[in-house]
């Protein structure tokens, strides 16, 4: 029999998967997802792959931790996208969650670990301290709450606590590529890193023994590596590092004494394993090219969340030298040779900086002859080798793909990094410009056949170069981006406030940057078909940004059209929003075409 072509609704079938866990006996895996069209807890009952239903409360999870006696299951909920997400514990077999720990509507929780015995949850919350963020140990048994940190200088979050509960280890953040870490214990606080002051970073912190705590760090490299901290010695020592990859992730598994390592180079990871019986470091060969989380049992079996460009994001389970895929996520009735591959390219930019970035070319069979221009969010992020519905749904409608790893992007080095802070429209945004002449000389788009679409701070650097380059595009897609630097200087979470002068600058001694560099500068110039995307809800990019773009756009008589999801925050978690939004972007592109 003969079929039609792949139908664009298709590749709106895969389900999302947030976070997950294995309870200690492996018995249930449980993993929050829209397969019901909300975002829920499912659980599978191990051996068995067939998924159901564990809790409702049609919200993202922040985490899933079961007891280790299963007798209860803790998560994290939000509501609408705002991410002030409360603790809340679920019966053993499943059901409604219940919120465990009191707290006002605007108080953020944020969890860290359960004690060896299951009787003490230690997190991190905004209450009291919504600036720096106190960190806390709540007794289920008592219901006591015991306050066991003070964040200040910047926010700080409990990490990770000792075995004996006696010292436990903290993060403060002064920036994204500036964070340290140390130790606290009942004789005082000692630093991770030699220089404290020195810019650096310091994140995946665990301790192997109680006196002995392993760490990522990049102090005194341009990649990261790993290393340890011996509190007996009071010692910093580099255990690891890798010739021009950055380590990631590290995650410990104390029941074999071995290390999992997820390292970045470019628009790749790669994971490893570390002995440290013997000190024998190997790679794993993996079914995806991207992890998003490791979970260790006292099996020693490893289960991964992953993807690849062509493959949605699964869990998959590593043990014996031998994978398996525990979920079935797919797009509906396509394979991944059906789908795009993209291709590594680098070009050179205004200075001579070379920008790596991934060009999907459209089928033959398909080609319209239009290119999508997307420059990522973060902006201190990367588009990597993952999958993304939405990169794959353009292909099949005929569309090439153009993402480059500007100036800021993960990946690069620690220098490539701090490129973007202080610098969120000038060195971008030529960068971005680069890409864009390059599309031109080698013949893959032309400004009569470029679309410009982007999200997070790629909306923002939508909105910019529509501004200040409208001739070299067809028309532009902005999904919750910010509009006005000093407006968003303001109006940001309160525990991201302390690191927005490092990030962004200052509205007071850089307002002439800050005009220059703020989309809403440019109105006049800002002549392309638009279609602006925005969550109600949205606490990184508030509606706000959203709604003055649109409103002077409009009084401008500008073509702007405007969606709102009022259930939804700084992204897509209902799978009937994801539609109504891939939807409309598809009709608009199709419209100006």
């Amino acid at each position: 029999m003969k079929f039609k072509k792949t139908a664009v609704e298709q590749f709106f079938t895969p389900y999302s998967i947030g976070d997950f866990n294995i309870t200690q006996d492996e018995k249930r895996l449980l993993f929050s997802s829209n397969m019901n069209g909300k975002v829920n807890i499912y659980a599978m009952d191990l051996p068995h792959t067939y998924p159901y239903q564990f809790s409702v409360k049609d919200e993202s999870a922040s985490f899933i931790q079961p007891a280790p006696d299963n007798s209860y299951v803790l998560a994290g909920f939000d509501k609408d996208g705002n991410e002030n997400h409360k603790i809340y514990a679920i019966p053993p077999q499943g059901g409604m969650p219940e919120q465990l720990i009191e707290a006002d509507v605007d108080d953020k929780f944020m969890f860290t670990k359960l004690s060896k015995d299951g009787t003490k949850v230690y997190y991190t919350s905004s209450k009291g301290n919504a600036s720096y963020l106190n960190s806390y140990v709540y007794d289920t048994g008592t219901e006591e709450e015991v306050l066991l940190h003070e964040g200040e200088g910047g926010p700080t979050h409990l990490v990770d606590v000792s075995q004996n509960e006696e010292n436990s280890v903290y993060l403060t953040a002064f920036a994204n590529t500036h964070m340290i870490g140390f130790i606290k214990t009942e004789e005082g606080t000692e630093y991770l890193t030699p220089d404290a002051e020195k810019v650096h970073t310091v994140s995946s912190i665990s301790f192997v023994k109680d006196d002995e705590a392993w760490f990522v760090t990049n102090y005194d490299s341009e990649y990261s590596y790993l290393a340890k901290y011996d509190l007996t010695t009071k010692s910093f020592e580099k255990v690891l590092d890798f010739e021009r990859e950055s380590l990631v992730l590290m995650k410990y598994n104390r029941h074999t004494n071995m290390m999992y390592l997820i390292t970045q180079k470019g628009v790749v990871q790669k994971l490893y394993y570390y002995d440290l019986n013997h000190d024998q470091l190997e790679p794993i060969i993996a079914p995806v090219t991207i992890f998003d989380r490791l979970v260790t049992t006292r099996s020693g079996a490893l289960y991964i969340k992953g993807t690849s460009a062509t493959v949605p994001v699964n869990i998959f389970k590593y043990e014996d030298e031998t994978w398996e895929q525990l979920t079935k996520n797919k797009v509906l009735g396509v394979t991944p040779k059906d789908m795009v591959e993209p291709e590594t390219i680098t070009y050179k930019s205004f200075d001579g900086l070379e920008i790596e970035a991934l060009l999907f070319r459209a089928k033959e069979d398909r080609a319209n002859g239009y290119t999508v221009f997307w420059p990522h969010g973060g902006p201190q992020y990367n588009e990597s080798k993952s999958f993304r519905a939405m990169f794959q749904m353009f292909l099949n409608r005929g569309y090439n793909v153009f993402c480059p790893n500007f100036r800021g992007s993960t990946g690069y080095g620690a220098e490539f990094v701090k490129m973007v802070e202080g610098d969120w429209g000038h060195g971008p945004r030529l960068d971005n410009v680069k890409g864009i002449e390059w599309l031109f000389q080698e013949g893959i788009s032309s400004p009569e056949k470029l679309f410009l679409v982007g999200g997070s701070y790629g909306g923002y650097m939508a909105l910019l170069l529509h501004g200040r380059h409208p001739e070299y595009f067809k028309a532009v897609v902005d999904i919750f981006g910010v509009s006005n630097l000093f407006t968003f200087y303001e109006s940001v979470p309160e525990h991201w406030k302390p690191m927005m002068k490092r990030w962004v600058g200052d509205p007071v001694e850089d307002e002439e940057r800050f005009r220059t560099d703020s989309p809403v500068t440019y109105l006049d110039t800002m002549t392309r078909p638009m279609l602006v995307i925005q969550g109600a809800h949205d606490p990184r990019v508030v509606k706000e940004e959203s709604d003055q773009i649109v409103e002077k756009l409009r009084s401008a008589g500008r073509d702007v059209e405007y969606i709102v999801l009022d259930d939804e925050g700084h992204g897509f978690s209902k799978k009937e929003n994801e539609i109504l939004v891939y939807e409309a972007m598809l009709e608009f592109l199709e419209k100006h075409q």
